[in-house]
């Protein structure tokens, strides 16, 4: 994986051995004439490669040390990423936990029991049970009876009962309403 700031800090590694080759030379070119080359001493070869190997062993470990920075913060990016995920998962896994436990409540013979009842003689009698409990009830009755039986409760637990009713249909929701 090359990034940019490889490409700009080898293109100028590549230009910093090119100006100090050139500079290297200049003596040697310092006493010929224009067109004519002078011969390159030995000594000074084995030095400009010496130092162009020891320069490229550096540029390449540095260029190493950026990468392995980089797959490290994208190492700690994933792995949070992760951590959210899982506390999602966790979340969800409850709420559908307690809403089929919620659901659960109003099954049976219980619910057929309100079905067949009276709205005006069931809702006192949903008002004194369980809100929770309450709630499951009128959510699986048939809605124009639902609507009747909340018509009958007093304002404020017809509003927990259809705030409960609401929220175990938000998958959003992962706290207990009561």
């Amino acid at each position: 994986m090359i990034k940019k700031l490889d490409i700009v800090t080898s293109s100028t590694a590549l230009r910093n051995l090119a100006i100090v080759g050139l500079i290297a030379t200049l003596p040697a070119f310092a006493g010929t004439a224009v067109g004519q080359q002078a011969p390159l001493e030995s000594a000074s070869e084995a030095e400009i490669q010496q130092f162009c190997t020891g320069i490229a062993d550096a540029a390449r470990d540095q260029r190493y040390l950026l990468q392995k920075q980089e797959l490290d913060k994208l190492q700690a990016d994933v792995d949070g990423r992760i951590a959210v995920l899982e506390k999602r998962r966790a979340e969800y896994e409850d709420w559908l936990t307690r809403r089929n436990d919620f659901m659960k409540q109003a099954e049976g013979q219980l619910l057929e029991i309100y079905k067949k009842m009276a709205p005006d003689a069931a809702a006192p009698q949903l008002e004194q049970t369980d809100v929770i409990l309450a709630a499951a009830i009128i959510m699986k009755l048939p809605p124009r009876q639902s609507s009747l039986i909340l018509t009958e409760m007093s304002p404020e637990k017809a509003a927990k009962v259809a705030s409960i009713m609401s929220s175990a249909s938000d998958r959003n929701t992962s706290k207990d309403p009561s």
